[in-house]
């Protein structure tokens, strides 16, 4: 285990950074106010090119916030990040895409011309379109259900699909916000499967969100636990396996221990999180 937010591969050079978050804080509201949060502190990570990185913490800690100001979606208070040595003023579509909790499918819309939309808005050529909405789909074992409305789907069947257009998008990292919160236990696991199939083949820079312990060590180079907010990083775990992952590495004892050590590092931030949103309930 580590105990700083650095890289856990041997002499990375400043080629080798996809991310790189220097001294990031966020505050909503005016400090002193009684409405003022102080939802991250002093965050600095770097995140290597092709890693998998996931953000784990206790609710409220920021780290769908940290996903955001990395994708540009939010600007923070204090401090920079790098995308590929781009300093991140706004979304970057050419070079990040997202895949959120919840369903971005437009329900008028079938599958297939969902990608369209995304498409056109990326500025890809029409003539690619098929093509790449295809073998994404197929990549998610989706190819069959290009023509059906996202009605005509499962939570699941639509989770994957939109695993999809991120892939379609063709950028090199990928930032998802709990992507299989919804999802129950069975369809979570064949969908971390999918993923990390999909990074040995593509080496994408993944930052995934999630609360699941069990999800951050099966899909994970390094896991960034976060402290109760202010959300800060506490501690970074190295999970040394490769990729593609397979359903056996979780009946591995080195699974087990990983899992508890994240437990056990984030018992206390949990807690602290849990009296801080009793506290302000009674408010």
């Amino acid at each position: 285990m580590n105990l700083a937010p650095t890289p856990s591969k041997a002499a990375l050079s400043e080629s080798g950074v996809a991310i790189s978050v220097r001294n990031v804080t966020q505050r909503y509201g005016e400090p002193g106010a009684r409405s003022s949060v102080l939802a991250l502190g002093d965050i600095s990570l770097t995140i290597a090119r092709g890693e998998f990185l996931t953000l784990l913490g206790p609710s409220g800690c920021g780290k769908s916030t940290l996903l955001n100001i990395v994708g540009g979606l939010i600007e923070p208070t204090q401090g920079t990040v790098t995308v590929h040595d781009t300093v991140v003023r706004g979304p970057l579509p050419d070079r990040i895409a997202f895949v959120f909790q919840e369903s971005t499918l437009f329900p008028w819309y079938t599958v297939a011309e969902n990608f369209g939309v995304a498409f056109k808005y990326r500025g890809v050529a029409r003539v690619e379109w098929k093509d790449r909405t295809m073998k994404a789909l197929s990549s998610v074992g989706m190819e069959t259900f290009a023509d059906h409305y996202p009605s005509q789907l499962s939570v699941g069947m639509r989770q994957r699909v939109n695993l999809a257009r991120g892939i379609a998008a063709g950028t090199d990292i990928l930032l998802m916000d709990e992507p299989f919160a919804a999802l129950d236990e069975q369809s979570r696991m064949v969908l971390g499967e999918d993923l990390s199939v999909l990074l040995a083949q593509t080496g994408k820079t993944i930052v995934f969100v999630t609360h699941s312990l069990a999800e951050a060590v099966f899909l994970s180079d390094r896991i960034a636990l976060m402290t109760a907010r202010p959300g800060r990083i506490k501690t970074i775990i190295d999970v040394i396996e490769p990729h593609p992952r397979l359903p056996a590495f979780m009946l591995d004892s080195r699974f087990s221990e990983l899992r508890n050590e994240c437990y056990a590092l984030l018992r206390d931030e949990i807690r602290e999180a849990m009296a801080a949103q009793s506290g302000e309930g009674a408010r």
